[in-house]
């Protein structure tokens, strides 16, 4: 049955940051992106006003024209590659926060959850790519960066440029009932909320603390890049600005700051405090140097490493961690400690 741009229009207006509208023109991965994202932050919803006729035109096509482009490579796109980046480093952020408790989450469920989220975008519109590559190529990434968040930038990195290298059109298959798609999407966003949702509501303290852990560490990784950290705050005071250009209200301003105020002063409390134990696991005084902190580091992993220690293998291994945990927060550059 052919698919109406009118009522792609409307679905898109109605209930777009929910993805109803690629539903309804059977892009059921690009529905459960939008499920998952809120239509890519509201920002992917709106630039899509101007690609619903080709969205429309290509639900339309007919078998044997879909069938036509099999044996070719779709052409690269910057646009695809830069949202398969963005949607791989959100998979992992939820992953650190909700499933970071796990036995070897760094190796099994990181790089899991962020080559799901660059598959994802590959799977949308007519294209795709290979399943056990861009896995693989997350899973080899992952040790690398064993037990640090950074590690979600380059596994995303990893994953996306291997699934841009194996880009592919998909192939074309039989008509599936609603019912069925519904179930399949239905399980696809049980599987990312519920365990986000069971941290929130049974584990509320140490979601809190994990949130807290990721934004840091999140917001720490600008400080190697100051640009792309100026870059980004533009980026996320545009919606507010543009608010106030066409509302001007400003009870907008200081109730909505307040709010986030509030969030940033809690993460930053919670690096705070995070430094300042870090120093007694190191025995030093705040604002030692970093030479001061990296001979005491080595003088300590000498003291208590597992090898050196046998016959006292447990704690030996609980100290050991302890100190590397602490100099990786201590060696952090110096603005972000000050900051």
């Amino acid at each position: 049955m052919a698919k109406g741009l009118l009522v792609t229009y409307a679905l898109w207006a109605v209930g777009g940051p929910a993805g109803l509208h690629h539903l309804y023109l059977g892009r059921d991965s690009h529905a459960l992106l939008w499920m998952l994202t809120l239509g890519g932050g509201g920002v992917g919803w709106l630039w899509e006003f101007w690609k619903l006729p080709s969205f429309v035109a290509q639900a339309n096509r007919t078998q044997g024209q879909r069938q036509s482009s099999g044996g070719r490579t779709p052409p690269p796109s910057l646009i695809r590659f830069v949202a398969q980046m963005i949607v791989g480093i959100y998979f992992g952020l939820v992953a650190l926060i909700s499933l970071s408790f796990m036995a070897n989450f760094y190796i099994v469920g990181l790089p899991l959850a962020v080559g799901l989220g660059v598959l994802l975008v590959a799977a949308v519109g007519n294209q795709t790519s290979d399943f056990k590559n861009t896995l693989g190529a997350a899973f080899l990434t992952s040790p690398i960066f064993y037990g640090r968040p950074i590690a979600i930038l380059p596994i995303s990195l990893a994953a996306s440029i291997t699934a841009q290298k194996h880009r592919r059109y998909k192939a074309s298959v039989g008509s599936e009932s609603l019912s069925v798609r519904l179930y399949r999407l239905g399980l696809a966003y049980l599987a990312f909320t519920g365990p986000l949702a069971y941290s929130v509501f049974c584990n509320t303290a140490a979601t809190l603390s994990y949130v807290a852990e990721t934004l840091g560490s999140f917001l720490s990784w600008f400080s190697f890049f100051p640009l792309v950290g100026r870059l980004t705050e533009s980026v996320l005071l545009l919606p507010y600005r543009i608010w106030r250009l066409l509302v001007g209200d400003p009870g907008f301003s200081s109730s909505y700051f307040q709010e986030w105020e509030k969030l940033y002063e809690f993460v930053s409390s919670f690096q705070d405090e995070k430094r300042q134990l870090a120093y007694q696991v190191l025995n030093l005084s705040e604002g030692a140097t970093d030479e001061e902190i990296h001979g005491r580091y080595r003088e300590l992993v000498k003291i208590w490493h597992p090898d050196h220690n046998r016959h006292r293998t447990e704690e030996a291994q609980r100290h050991f961690l302890e100190i590397q945990a602490a100099y990786e927060v201590l060696s952090q550059p110096r603005k972000l400690r000050g900051s």
